[in-house]
């Protein structure tokens, strides 16, 4: 990925109004651009995490949604969400399904997250990528309800699981 590489700028319903370099979006100017999120949930209702490598620019270390990443100028959600599921987890088998959009700001972007999940056989083999991934697993809702507050996942992520909540909820089984 480069910091030159081009990203749509949206409005907050998701129409592409502009572009601009990855670099600018994430300067603190904060315009508004997409990416895509994948919730990687087995027949168990646990729910995959991957932990962010340390050489990530944003939030180095913490867990987070399984998949993640920009949507690139001229490229649809979908499609992107498939790219970065290969890029990362080496993962294609899966259809997703949209949970929600919603706007997230930290001091540095502001993106419109669009949210999906994906049910995922129980042989599924995970790959991830260690340039992007220092480890992934899968956690039980219990589990992970009970590392929400203790810092360890990206604030995003915790802000999307909370909003997102009843899906996730109606998962176990």
């Amino acid at each position: 990925m480069s910091k030159d590489e081009l990203l749509p700028l949206v409005d907050e319903s998701g129409t592409v109004v502009g572009s601009a370099a990855r670099a600018y979006c994430h300067s603190g100017a904060k315009p508004l651009h997409p990416v895509v999120h994948l919730h990687v949930v087995n027949s168990r209702g646990d729910i995959y995490l991957q932990k962010r490598s340390l050489d990530k620019d944003i939030q180095p270390g913490k867990w987070d949604t399984a998949v993640g990443g920009h949507v690139d100028y001229g490229e649809d959600l979908v499609a992107a969400l498939r790219r970065e599921s290969r890029e990362e987890l080496g993962i294609e088998d899966f259809e997703p399904q949209i949970i929600g959009r919603y706007i997230f700001e930290s001091d540095v972007e502001r993106e419109l997250v669009n949210s999906y999940a994906a049910h995922v056989d129980d042989n599924i083999v995970i790959s991830p990528n260690p340039d992007e991934i220092s480890e992934g697993r899968f956690w039980s809702v219990s589990d992970l309800e009970a590392a929400l507050d203790n810092g360890i996942m990206t604030p995003n992520f915790v802000l999307e699981y909370r909003r997102f909540h009843s899906f996730f909820n109606s998962e176990k089984k």
